[in-house]
């Protein structure tokens, strides 16, 4: 019974000791700090077929030494609200190259703490390209790191990149074919009425506006316009549309400054605040740069107080009420 007890003992002991060591000594890990920076962040390029030109970018490392590769990836529109898909493979007839003595494409090279690297990217347009325009994110890639014996490292991978919107023209002319595709209110109430759509909303409903524009044309285009509200009471307001990039082929969302539209849950083109009464049109036009043709567009709705309305109902109906008990007459007690 005793040698039972001491075996017991020992085994907690034992159990005890391996739980602390555990505890207080872990298996050893490291967690990388990443956190680069690239400028220009954006470069858009009118080129003709058979010419070169020569852009030198800063890449900054603000977080721990990484090993970069950096490389160049076409892109498309991804959304309509100006989000580009990186496509896994290169295509195009645009060349690029490092002019650095030291670096290459798809190359690594390390990058200290704190430091930066000039990085000179060439592009060339080879003799007989297709005119039109090509889209490219020039990428800067972190490599996953050595692993070393009993240290457990993250291989997750960090990128940043710089697009180039590249317009290729030989003539020199730009093929610039926009459309309004929607301009309308999101309207919790719509009611037709003999083919005519009415937009319906409560007073103190903020009004949502959605502008998209659809470019047909084989090059980027970068609207430019305001939208502007009418009431009915004479009321006027005029929001300037921001201008942003339509990429060929594709269509976006715009947006109108000051807006609430980009912190919406549903992202719009602008967010009408205030308390509204009557019937309000809107208005836009835009276009896309010097004589260039001017789009316009129209939509309206109706804002009636009914939260209002309906308070004042019941404000009423429970006063009467209480009047009516007041004035009730009390029946005789019984003899």
């Amino acid at each position: 019974m005793k040698r039972k007890k001491i075996a017991s003992a020992i085994a907690a002991y034992i159990l005890a000791s391996l739980i602390i060591l555990a505890v207080y000594f872990p298996k050893q890990t490291s967690a990388q700090q990443i956190s680069l920076a690239i400028s220009p962040p954006l470069i858009e390029l009118i080129i003709k077929p058979g010419k070169s030109v020569l852009y030198a970018y800063k890449l900054e490392n603000h977080g721990d030494p990484v090993i970069i590769k950096s490389f160049v990836l076409p892109f498309k529109a991804g959304d309509n609200l100006g989000n580009i898909a990186i496509k896994p493979e290169f295509d195009g007839p645009i060349r690029f190259n490092l002019d650095n003595s030291e670096l290459q494409l798809d190359q690594p090279y390390f990058l200290k703490s704190n430091d930066s690297q000039q990085l000179l990217l060439r592009i060339r347009v080879p003799e007989g390209a297709p005119e039109g325009d090509y889209y490219y994110t020039f990428l800067s890639e972190t490599q996953p790191p050595p692993i070393q014996e009993g240290i457990s490292s993250g291989r997750a991978k960090a990128r940043i990149g710089s697009n180039l919107l590249i317009t290729v023209t030989n003539s020199g002319n730009i093929d610039l074919k926009g459309r309004i595709a929607i301009f309308d209110v999101l309207a919790k109430y719509k009611i037709k009425i003999f083919n005519h759509t009415y937009n319906f909303f409560e007073s103190s409903d903020k009004i949502p506006v959605v502008l998209i524009v659809n470019n047909k044309g084989k090059n980027l285009i970068k609207p430019q316009g305001e939208i502007n509200l009418t009431g009915n009471f004479g009321e006027k307001a005029n929001f300037e549309i921001v201008p942003q990039n339509v990429l060929a082929e594709s269509q976006r969302q715009l947006f109108a400054t000051p807006s609430a539209g980009f912190n919406s849950a549903k992202p719009t083109t602008l967010l009408l605040s205030g308390f509204f009464i009557g019937n309000y049109k809107l208005s836009t036009a835009i276009n896309f740069g010097t004589n260039t043709t001017r789009l316009y567009s129209t939509t309206s709705f109706i804002a009636l107080p009914i939260k209002f309305a309906c308070l004042v109902i019941i404000s009423l109906s429970v006063i009467i009420l209480l009047i009516r008990i007041i004035r009730k007459p009390e029946s005789d007690p019984d003899i």
